[in-house]
């Protein structure tokens, strides 16, 4: 098994679209997982996103700027937890860690 290549990685997405799910609602259990793991991912990019776009503007000094991202992202990052994509405790130390960053 070679390392985390590009061959692997192909491998891996190839790996992922084949089932080994015989019954009908095991194959149905499959693409509904699936298509659930991509919308997660879309999910956790878009918040991934959101905090990067703080830390960037922290980063440049622009802390009025910072400020206003973080209360845009806050209700994002809040509404993550509910839907399960990240911890509770996981976001609420995120979200310390930018507010004392900005302040």
């Amino acid at each position: 098994r070679p390392r985390c290549n590009e061959s692997f990685s192909n491998e891996f997405e190839i790996f992922r679209s084949f089932t080994v799910a015989n019954s009908p609602q095991a194959k149905k259990r499959a693409r509904q997982n699936e298509k659930n793991r991509k919308h997660n991912a879309s999910l956790r990019s878009m918040a991934r996103t959101y905090v990067k776009k703080i830390q960037s503007k922290i980063e440049a000094g622009n802390y009025e700027e910072a400020q206003a991202a973080f209360q845009q992202a806050q209700p994002i990052l809040d509404s993550m937890v509910n839907k399960g994509i990240f911890a509770k405790n996981k976001v609420a130390r995120s979200k310390s860690r930018l507010s004392a960053k900005i302040k």
